[in-house]
């Protein structure tokens, strides 16, 4: 390890308690959810709060007008359950406002054949039909004990206030700073004169927000209405209008007809436990058979050949689902996507991953509603006659993958953000805990791996040389740090229940994200 990575460990401890405990992208968030739990909300209730409020926390991640899954394990049933919201093609969706440009590959996250004026990347053409409001509420209407309009309320008041853009939000808004401009709506929420990126706060003293009037007037409307004001209330009406408006295919009937889908996950046993995941378009079916040929190749006594076993476990997995699941996005996006994990003191458990696709999604802002919106159709392929071809009414495949994992009376959830680097986050971090018995802690802070498809393995340059060297036997390796940008490798949450102890971690590197327990929390906004 060179000098720049010595001088770049950092460290972020798992916390603990016989309390409920989330783990977030965004602390703030996380401590909204546990305030839910300490009003004896259920990890349910507590997921709702943290979806609202850290799609206003990280805008460009996801958000209400975004899709997703999740794993939830009832410690009262003794079971899991898997839901999937994930986005779709809007049914009068015609294929023929696609064509091919004759010019070589789209720029963004996957490489299909480009589209004339990048169609299915940016702008209201790219929306899909979003799916997180109908999940949750969903979810809600099944497990909640708290009323809906209290766990929304926050998210208001949140978007009221303003997103307070630090260095790590300027950057990310100066990354985008170019696509936004080119829709009035996005380029007044977010820049300064509609064409120049915010500069974020120089000292403590210095407070620098942008507030979305328009959005925390939504969410007050959901808060009030419930989950179907989304789908057949006014703020569905005002939704479909905007992206009519703006040349997009999406119409309120899509969002009256979106039903979220609740049944069970794909459970396997693995490593002498049991995993499970979302069953079929996320990355669970990938998860499963990575844990499959990894088992096939046996126990390794050494970290570096562990690690070489998991590299060609995953790059066998991924080759595989490429040919049959018509998944094929570029390994070096690192996608616009959150994750959160939850327990509560009773032992039930959230693992939810929510997107908006592309950084700043679609990069179009509803007027009406202050909401970013998605551009899930860039998630098909526009070329047709392949497995995950642009079509009508289509529900898009997507990368995330929530899981939950159980072994001798310990149970986690875990997931990440990060296009396909989340499917290695995962495994590893669920191989550690199964395989190696490794707590929480353990697991998050150990150096990783990412294999996302390409020929070369991505490797923390904190495993060592005498790693390195052993993983390079049998892949090509490039070693790189561990930083919060650019995006190297995932941002994992987690959550652990061992008897009556309950523990949580976030990405050790992530600028914003944290866990929270269930004790007294005050928040600074």
């Amino acid at each position: 390890m060179n000098n720049f990575s010595q001088s770049q460990i950092v460290r972020k401890p798992a916390v603990s308690s016989q309390g409920g405990i989330v783990a977030s992208q965004h602390r703030i968030a996380s401590e909204i959810g546990v305030e839910v739990l300490a009003a004896g909300g259920d990890a349910i209730d507590a997921a709702v709060a943290v979806s609202f409020s850290i799609g206003v926390l990280e805008p460009w991640m996801s958000g209400p007008a975004g899709g997703g899954a999740m794993m939830v394990w009832r410690a009262d049933e003794e079971r899991p359950y898997a839901l999937s919201y994930g986005m779709r093609a809007p049914k009068g969706l015609d294929i023929r406002d696609f064509p091919l440009s004759g010019e070589g590959i789209a720029g963004d996250l996957f490489p299909w054949k480009r589209v004339v004026d990048d169609r299915n990347l940016e702008g209201a053409s790219a929306v899909a039909v979003p799916g997180v409001v109908a999940g949750i509420g969903t979810a809600h209407g099944r497990w909640g004990r708290m009323p809906w309009r209290d766990l929304v309320a926050p998210s208001a008041d949140l978007a009221r206030k303003g997103l307070s853009v630090d260095w790590y939000a300027g950057l990310i808004i100066a990354s985008a700073a170019r696509a936004l401009a080119k829709d009035p709506d996005a380029a007044a929420l977010f820049l300064e004169d509609g064409t120049w990126p915010p500069v974020g706060a120089w000292t403590a003293l210095t407070d620098l927000r942008l507030p979305n009037a328009r959005m925390a007037d939504t969410l007050a409307t959901i808060a009030a209405n419930g989950p179907g004001e989304m789908q057949d209330g006014d703020v569905a009406r005002a939704l479909a209008k905007d992206v009519t408006e703006k040349g997009g295919s999406l119409r309120y009937e899509d969002l009256r007809d979106y039903r979220a889908e609740l049944g069970d996950p794909l459970s396997i046993e693995a490593f002498g436990g049991r995993c499970h995941m979302t069953p079929r378009l996320t990355a669970g079916p990938t998860l499963a058979d990575s844990f499959a040929r990894l088992e096939a190749l046996g126990s390794k006594p050494s970290e570096g050949e562990r690690l070489s076993a998991m590299a060609t476990a995953l790059s066998g997995a991924y080759e595989h689902r490429l040919a049959t699941m018509g998944d094929h996005e570029s390994p070096a996006a690192p996608g616009s996507t959150t994750h959160f994990s939850i327990v509560d003191r009773q032992g039930n458990m959230v693992a939810m991953t929510q997107t908006l696709l592309s950084i700043f999604g679609s990069k179009v802002v509803s007027p009406s509603t202050g909401l970013l919106l998605n551009n899930g159709i860039m998630w098909f392929d526009p070329e047709q006659g392949r497995p995950n071809s642009l079509s009508p009414g289509k529900s898009c495949l997507m990368n995330v993958c929530p899981a939950i994992g159980e072994k001798d009376g310990t149970r986690f959830a875990i997931g990440a953000s990060g296009g396909r680097k989340i499917l290695p986050a995962v495994a590893q971090l669920a191989f550690r805990m199964l395989a190696l018995d490794n707590d929480l802690d353990t697991a998050f802070h150990a150096p990783r791996i990412d294999v996302s498809g390409g020929k070369t393995v991505i490797a923390d340059e904190a495993l060592g040389p005498d790693i390195l060297a052993e993983l390079g036997k049998d892949h090509t390796v490039k070693a790189v740090p561990r930083l919060p940008f650019p995006y190297a490798f995932a941002c994992p949450a987690g959550v652990m229940r061992r008897a009556d102890i309950n523990f949580g971690a976030a990405e050790p590197t992530s600028p914003w994200g944290d866990a929270v327990a269930e004790r007294s929390v005050e928040r600074f906004v």
